[in-house]
């Protein structure tokens, strides 16, 4: 997948950032993805996780033999389809994306994490979008997430991007 270069402008139109793009992560990224992953989980999780479950989802989501091994599957596994990474224009990693389709016709969102700082400038929308056509290469008709928490603060962000409740936290869409 090529990159998709993007201008995007913060609400106010202030603070203008540049999205170089949005490609397929490569081996040399692993380190970057697992501490943003990490940073993400743990800011947007204190508080409405106790300490030890918030351990653990870090634990497990940014480990960084398993996003190493994840990076460098060869063509892919059935129904991985692998991680995608944005950079801004100074070709700094400030997002995160994983996906896959694990059942026919279903496309899984896995992870998906934008640093603070790069936040509400389109980035998450540009992951998901890659993510989401990857998906539809693999003929992906549908699109899910499953959220840690109930109240997850990336609600607004799937509902606004058409994301309906199957459950308390598992959330879908038509691709």
């Amino acid at each position: 997948m090529g990159t998709l270069g993007l201008r995007l402008d913060t609400a106010k139109g202030t603070d203008p950032m540049q999205l170089a793009g949005v490609r397929t992560a490569a081996a040399g990224d692993a380190t970057t993805i697992s501490r943003l992953l990490a940073d993400v989980i743990r800011g947007s999780y204190a508080g409405m996780l106790e300490e030890i479950p918030l351990r653990r989802l870090v634990s497990a989501q940014c480990a960084l033999p398993r996003i190493r091994a994840e990076i460098e599957i060869p063509g892919g596994a059935p129904g991985w389809l692998g991680w995608l990474v944005a950079e801004d224009g100074a070709g700094r990693l400030v997002g995160a994306a994983a996906c896959g389709v694990p059942v026919p016709g279903e496309g899984e969102l896995y992870a998906l994490a934008v640093e603070e700082g790069a936040r509400r400038r389109g980035v998450g929308t540009a992951l998901l979008a890659a993510a989401t056509d990857r998906s539809r290469g693999y003929e992906a008709r549908e699109q899910r997430v499953q959220l840690p928490v109930e109240a997850d603060p990336a609600l607004p962000f799937y509902r606004e991007r058409g994301f309906t409740a199957l459950g308390p936290k598992r959330w879908s869409r038509t691709v």
